[in-house]
Parts: structure tokens; sequence; C-alpha cells
């Protein structure tokens, strides 16, 4: 995975995110010159540098980023140090020819993961603005470069998996895990709440689009599967099977307004069970009252 998990707006938020990524100077951290800062002292090193450079950025707008953020991520059980080489050579190959970045590999949770921190502006006078065709080339490179340390690695998009929502952003996520509720999540229930209320269903082109797009990717996959099928070779219908399997085994197509509304209908079935079992006690203990009474 090569996701951009956001960007630094200003100083302050800058030297905080890399205190956040060298868990407060505990981890190393590494630049696009090879160098190796440790401790607090290296820390502060690249804080000071990095404030340093942002105050030579004197055509950065008030809104511009000074940084970009990048997380490149592998599934559990992947080799580390076979993930950290690979995020040097990819920030080589992508960044090191314009930009001052550093990186440090976090290995306390179960995925291996290295953070990717760029300095927007380049050496060239052009900012770091990626695209989503850009994501897509550094998930490629980045997957080829995992394959050459003997991993095995594929940039498939999302929409390929099956997989139509996006994962939710960083600050989302620690909100809820604080049991905070984020405003997106505050204004997609009221949303929804109002379309079950009302007993209908507000129509968006976008979540018909989604479907759309997976049932044709769907088919496009069991076509490949029948032509598989119709050849002579034993390897090409295990193949065959192989695809279909795939395909049986993608999850359901959910946008983020389907899993709310399905949610929701829970949360009615559960209080409705709820208040019919606090009746039917009611009436229990009614009857049990009037047996002693009797």
């Amino acid at each position: 995975m090569v996701k951009i998990t956001g960007r630094t707006k200003d100083v302050a938020h800058l030297k905080s995110h890399l205190t956040y990524i060298t868990r407060n100077g505990e981890l190393d951290a590494e630049t696009e010159q090879g160098a190796s800062l440790a401790g607090r002292l290296g820390l502060k090193d690249l804080q000071q540098r990095w404030e340093d450079d942002a105050g030579l950025d004197g055509k950065r707008r008030r809104d511009g980023s000074l940084s970009v953020n990048i997380i490149l991520s592998m599934p559990a059980g992947t080799d580390a140090v076979a993930v950290k080489d690979s995020a040097r050579a990819f920030a080589i190959e992508t960044f090191g020819y314009n930009h001052v970045y550093v990186f440090v590999q976090h290995l306390d949770n179960k995925h291996p993961h290295v953070h990717l921190t760029i300095r927007s502006l380049g050496h060239d006078g052009k900012r770091l603005n990626p695209r989503k065709a850009d994501l897509q080339a550094w998930r490629e490179r980045f997957a080829g470069e995992l394959r050459l340390r003997g991993i095995a690695a594929e940039a498939t998009p999302r929409r390929t998996r099956g997989r139509v929502r996006k994962a939710d952003r960083g600050a989302v996520r620690a909100m809820r895990k604080r049991k905070i509720t984020p405003e997106v999540d505050r204004l997609a229930r009221k949303e929804v709440l109002s379309e079950v209320r009302g007993s209908r269903t507000a129509k968006h082109p976008w979540d018909e689009q989604i479907k759309s797009r997976q049932d044709a990717i769907r088919r496009r996959y069991l076509d490949v599967a029948a032509e598989l099928q119709r050849s002579e070779a034993p390897a090409d219908h295990e193949l065959a099977r192989q695809v279909r399997k795939f395909v049986d085994d993608m999850p359901t197509v959910e946008t983020r307004r389907d899993a709310l509304r399905s949610e929701l209908s829970d949360l009615a079935n559960t209080r409705r069970r709820s208040a019919e079992r606090g009746v039917d006690g009611e009436g229990r203990n009614k009857a049990r009252g009037n047996e002693r009474t009797r």
C-alpha cells in the first residue's frame, strides 16, 4: 500500500509530525542523503533543518503545504528489512533527484510500514502535487522494488479487488478511537436517518456509478474465465477455476451509505426487541402478582 496520509501546513504542524513519526526521537530517521538521525538530538536537528528550509520558501501560499506525508505498508508477516529497503529505493528513485525527504520505519503493529515525508517545494522550484495517476505509478514502483527483494507484491487498484470504500483519514480514525463523532460521520448519519424516517431513498449518481463499475469489472473477470475454460490446456482450466473463485470471494458491493443504513436498521431492530422483551416481562410480573393475591 502507498497512501498519502496528509500534508503539513505550517512549521508547528511539521515539527509535530516529525516528532510523531520518530516517536519523539526513539526511532532513527533517514534523510535523502542517506544520513541517519538518532535520538532527541537527531530529531531537533531534523526539525531545525526543515524549519530553516520552510523559512526560505517565500512564495508559498498561506494555505500551501510544507510537506506531503506518505505511508508505505505491507501485510503482517512481510519481511520488515525488505520493506524498509524497498521504501528507501522507492524514495531515491521517485524523489531523490528533486526533493528533500525523510523516512522512518514503524514496527509497533502487525503491518510493517514506513512513514515518508517529502518537502513540497522541489529544487526546481515546482511543488509536489500528486494526482491519482501519480499515486498508482508510485504503487507500481514500490511493488517492483518489493519484488526485486523477493516479496510478492502487485499494485492492484482497490476497485479491482471489489473494494469500493476508501479508507478513512487518520484524523477521523483517531477521533473514533477517542469516542468522538467526526463531523463527516454526523452529517452522513443525519442524511441516512432522514431517508429512513421518510421511507425514501435519495438517488446518488456516484453510488450507482460505483455499483455499475463493479458489475462491469466482475463480468470482465468471468469473461476471461470463460475464455480460459475453452482452452485445451488443463492449466488454463485450473486458472479459470481460480478466477471464478476470486469473483465469488469478492466482497459485497457496499457503499458507506449502505453500511450506515444497515447499521441504523440493526440498531432499530435491537431497540424494538428490547422494548418487546420489556413489555413481555412487565406482563409476566403482573400475572405473578395476581396469582399471589389469589
